[in-house]
């Protein structure tokens, strides 16, 4: 037994390790399309406001509801004390209903001016307002999805890199004890240059924390419950110089911006508010048809109409509100255009002093600090450059790398910015 029981060890192992692996789900990375997906579905302060706009329309229904006629029935003329009844005299009888008049009526109001289709028409230009609106914040939920997904993209690309440049310097650090070793530097330079790894091990550290903390809000603006170390995503993380011209965009905006359309769409229904208001002053008549009965006559059909008489209040004060309405919000969709050209024209401005930047980083800083690095690292490896030589070349080497990233953040913020300024995605 003590020579077979290392055997099934053996075997149990690898079969825990199967099984530990198929237990533990993998980590999910997605791209953003499918993070866009997920956040349209399950984000609750979108799916919120889409209900809004199903109570608008709810509201269309009462808007266009005829007034509910009205029947009454009426019965005068009872004597229930019996005044011709004496129990005294024979051949009385107690008949409290003998002389009762009887009356039924049904009445209805008729609206006239078309009011009903009027606050149908309102109530319609109501729901596209709520539903430009609705897409009004989803745009802006959507920047700040993208913003946090960026920042995501940001903080792996950082972490790759920290990680990589710890790489580098252990190999140096190696390279230096063999030199320390052969006598080619001094215990001071080897004690330096292990010294200052533990700034790649903070680097490291920071970025980890940046990681997951744009992951948390990335998690929470999707509305998940995945574990952050089951939760990924993945995009190119890169520029594009190819930006259209500023007067494409500007045009773009004025089509698709929400928040435009629905300024548009306000003024339209103050309009309408207008007429409503306008037919709101008019009379309205109210038909009935009654009948009844009379003991003394036969039965009866009587018709009326009663119609107000609007002397004193033909609903001045809201003809004059509306009227005024539609001016305030002429004016303030007029804000809103001014508004989309100064969101545009300023995202635009910052996407191309991005690109500016960026160009001539991808072009050549970046080579030429990379080639830097290398050269003196050999030059340090074989005795020709000094220990500042080479870490000034590294800590270069690393400055221009972690600006170049920065930079490319920058740049899909800012493309996010302009993507929001013109109210769908222009940029990926």
């Amino acid at each position: 037994m003590k020579q077979r029981f290392p055997f099934y060890i053996a075997l149990a192992v690898p079969a825990l390790v199967i099984l530990t692996a198929a237990l533990c789900p993998a980590e999910e990375s997605l791209t953003w399309d499918q993070v866009k997906a997920k956040f349209e579905a399950a984000n609750p302060a979108l799916k919120a406001d889409a209900l809004s706009v199903d109570e608008m329309k709810a509201a269309e229904i009462t808007a266009f509801l005829r007034p509910n006629p009205t029947a009454s029935f009426t019965m005068d003329q009872l004597y229930p004390f019996g005044a011709h009844y004496d129990p005294n005299l024979p051949g009385t009888r107690y008949r409290p209903l003998s002389n009762a008049l009887t009356t039924g009526s049904v009445s209805y109001l008729y609206e006239r001016e078309h009011k009903r289709d009027l606050r149908l028409k309102s109530a319609k230009e109501g729901t596209e307002i709520a539903q430009s609106e609705h897409i009004d914040l989803e745009r802006n939920l959507i920047f700040n999805l993208r913003s946090s997904f960026v920042e995501t993209l940001e903080a792996k690309a950082v972490l790759q890199l920290a990680k990589a440049d710890l790489a580098y310097y252990d190999n140096i650090i190696k390279i230096s004890r063999d030199r320390f070793r052969a006598g080619d530097i001094a215990k001071i330079d080897l004690d330096r240059i292990e010294l200052l790894r533990v700034q790649y091990e903070v680097e490291i550290q920071a970025a980890i924390v940046n990681l997951r903390t744009s992951k948390i809000q990335l998690l929470q603006l999707l509305n998940e419950r995945t574990p952050v170390e089951q939760f990924d995503v993945t995009g190119v993380f890169d520029f594009t110089d190819d930006l259209k011209p500023l007067e494409d965009f500007r045009q773009i905006a004025l089509d698709e911006r929400p928040d435009l359309r629905a300024a548009l769409e306000t003024i339209q229904q103050a309009k309408t508010n207008r007429k409503l208001a306008q037919a709101n002053g008019s009379a309205d008549p109210t038909f009935s048809v009654d009948s009844g009965a009379n003991p003394p006559l036969d039965q009866y059909v009587g018709f009326n109409v009663s119609i107000p008489l609007r002397i004193f209040d033909r609903n001045q004060g809201e003809k004059k509100r509306t009227q005024i309405d539609i001016g305030r919000t002429t004016e303030l969709s007029e804000s809103v255009r001014a508004e989309v050209f100064s969101d545009v024209d300023s995202a635009y401005v910052q996407v191309e002093s991005n690109i500016a930047l960026l160009r001539p980083y991808k072009a050549q800083y970046k080579e030429q600090a990379l080639r830097v690095r290398d050269t003196v690292t050999y030059s340090y490896q074989h005795g020709g450059a000094s220990l500042m030589d080479f870490l000034n070349a590294q800590s270069d080497y690393r400055a221009v790398e972690l600006a170049y990233l920065q930079l490319v953040g920058s740049y899909l913020t800012a493309a996010g910015q302009l993507n929001l300024a013109v109210g769908r995605e222009v940029i990926q």
